[in-house]
C-alpha cells in the first residue's frame, strides 16, 4: 500500500509578536507532518499558540520563521491570487463563532463561497450545491431558515456545510465545539468523523477540550508555543 501524500508539512516554524524589548515568541521551532486522510487535533490552553499555528497553515498569517507547506505550496511565498486559489481548491475553514450573515438564509450563507473567484461550482448551480451539503450535515428541513431561527448546533452545521461547499480536501477547524453544549458538540464531532472516514477529508481541529481530542486519530499538545507531546494511539500507519 502506497504512503499517503503529505498535505501539511510544518518545518521549524517560529512566530514572534512585537519588537525590541516587547518582542514575544509565541511559537518555538514547530515541526509537524499531516497526511491526507488524517484526523488530527492540536490541543492546548488559551495562549498556547494553537490558533496562531492554524492561522499560519491557512495563510491568514504569513509573517513567521520556518516553512509551512500546504498541498505542496509554500504558503508564505504565495501571492494573493494564488493563495485565494489554494483556499478555494484545497481548504475549508470552520470557526468557533459561526460567522453567519443574519439577513441570509441557510442556503444563501452556504453559497456565499460562490461569490469569490475560483469557486469550483458552475454558475447557476449554487442552490443545488448548497442544498446538497446542507442535506449532508442533516439540515434538509432548514434550507430556507434564517440564523435567528436556528440553534447553536444548527448554526455550526450551516458553517460546516459552507466549508464543504467548494469540495475541500482539508478542513481547518478552530474550537468548533467551543460554543456548543456537550451533546451538540458530540454530534458535531461525529459529523467530522463521518466526513473523514466516508469522504476522506483531512481534518485538523484546534481545541482545548479532551472530549474532542480523544476522538481524533492523533493529538498534538502545545504548551507555551512548544509541542510537548503527541498521542498517536489511534493513528493509521503511514
Amino acid at each position: 500500500m502506497s504512503k499517503p501524500k503529505t498535505i501539511i508539512k510544518i518545518s521549524k516554524v517560529s512566530k514572534f509578536y512585537g519588537s525590541g524589548s516587547a518582542k514575544q515568541q509565541v511559537l518555538h521551532d514547530i515541526n509537524i507532518n499531516i497526511y491526507e486522510g488524517d484526523f488530527i487535533s492540536i490541543v492546548g490552553t488559551s495562549g498556547s499558540g494553537k490558533t496562531t499555528l492554524l492561522n499560519i497553515i491557512g495563510g491568514l498569517d504569513r509573517r513567521y520563521e520556518g516553512t509551512c507547506l500546504v498541498d505542496g505550496h509554500n504558503v508564505e511565498k504565495l501571492n494573493e491570487r494564488r493563495l485565494a486559489r489554494m483556499r478555494n481548491e484545497t481548504l475549508g475553514f470552520i470557526f468557533q463563532s459561526f460567522n453567519l450573515m443574519e439577513h441570509l438564509t441557510a442556503w444563501e450563507n452556504v453559497a456565499l463561497s460562490s461569490f469569490f473567484a475560483g469557486t469550483k461550482i458552475p454558475l447557476g448551480k449554487e442552490y443545488a450545491r448548497a442544498t446538497e451539503v446542507l442535506e449532508k450535515v442533516g439540515l434538509k428541513d432548514k434550507i430556507n431558515a434564517y440564523p435567528a431561527n436556528l440553534s447553536g448546533g444548527q448554526k455550526q452545521r450551516v458553517a460546516i456545510a459552507r466549508a464543504l461547499y467548494n469540495k475541500p480536501r482539508l478542513l481547518l477547524c478552530d474550537e468548533p465545539t467551543g460554543n456548543l453544549d456537550s451533546k451538540t458538540g458530540e454530534e458535531v464531532i461525529d459529523l467530522f468523523k463521518a466526513l473523514n472516514r466516508e469522504d476522506k477529508i483531512t481534518l485538523l481541529v484546534i481545541t482545548h477540550e479532551d472530549r474532542v481530542s480523544k476522538t481524533t486519530d492523533r493529538s498534538i499538545q502545545l504548551e507555551d508555543g512548544r509541542i510537548v507531546s503527541t498521542d498517536s494511539k489511534n493513528a493509521p500507519v503511514h
